[in-house]
């Protein structure tokens, strides 16, 4: 469970423990739900279909990589084995070798990486679009009032009704407490236009 999870759980207990009164009503009113969408979105059919599909279609570029890999390691067992036997000529050729085809593999993994990543990112995009749209159903028909998504530290809140927005309330009650930035934005002088 990631820590804004937590804070949230914690931040709930301790208004229960403090007023419970005032918990057992926003208990009632305000339902919230968890959801881990990566697991979601991989146990979808169209998640697992999505898997397999790439599977198919970078397969073959992953056992390239895994053969070239072979061949490399082959080289340096070549290179270790005979050290002491090769010629000075026959050493570095096989060096040069190795070299050439070490750096093909990080190019070509790089590429295949880079390719597969944008491919897979698409697709789930696609797919957690129409997740997302289910999640708004379900969070409706359910009485929701937020949804929130443990896989996710950076963005957790996956729904939220419009009726638990409290931005422009924090906002009229800092200016409230806080008069001093209204009063030094009222105190400075618009710039006059030049004669």
């Amino acid at each position: 469970m990631n820590r804004k999870v937590l804070f949230s759980t914690a931040a709930v207990l301790c208004l229960a423990v403090s007023s419970p009164a005032t918990f057992a009503q926003t208990a009632t009113s305000t339902k919230i739900a968890i959801i881990n969408i990566q697991d979601a979105i991989t146990r979808t059919l169209e998640g697992q279909k999505l898997a397999k599909d790439l599977q198919g279609k970078y397969g073959p570029t992953r056992d390239k990589l895994e053969r070239l890999q072979g061949e490399i390691q082959s080289l340096r067992d070549q290179l270790s084995r005979g050290a002491n036997t090769m010629s000075e000529d026959a050493r570095r050729k096989l060096a040069r070798e190795m070299q050439t085809k070490e750096r093909d593999l990080k190019r070509d993994s790089e590429d295949a990486q880079a390719e597969f990543n944008q491919a897979q990112q698409a697709a789930l995009g696609d797919i957690s679009g129409k997740l997302m749209t289910v999640i708004d159903k379900y969070a409706k028909e359910n009485s929701f009032a937020i949804v929130l998504d443990v896989s996710s530290p950076q963005s957790p809140v996956l729904y939220a009704v419009n009726e638990i927005l409290i931005t422009n309330n924090i906002i009229e009650r800092y200016d409230k407490e806080h008069p001093a930035g209204a009063a030094a934005a009222a105190a400075s002088p618009a710039a006059k236009p030049a004669p």
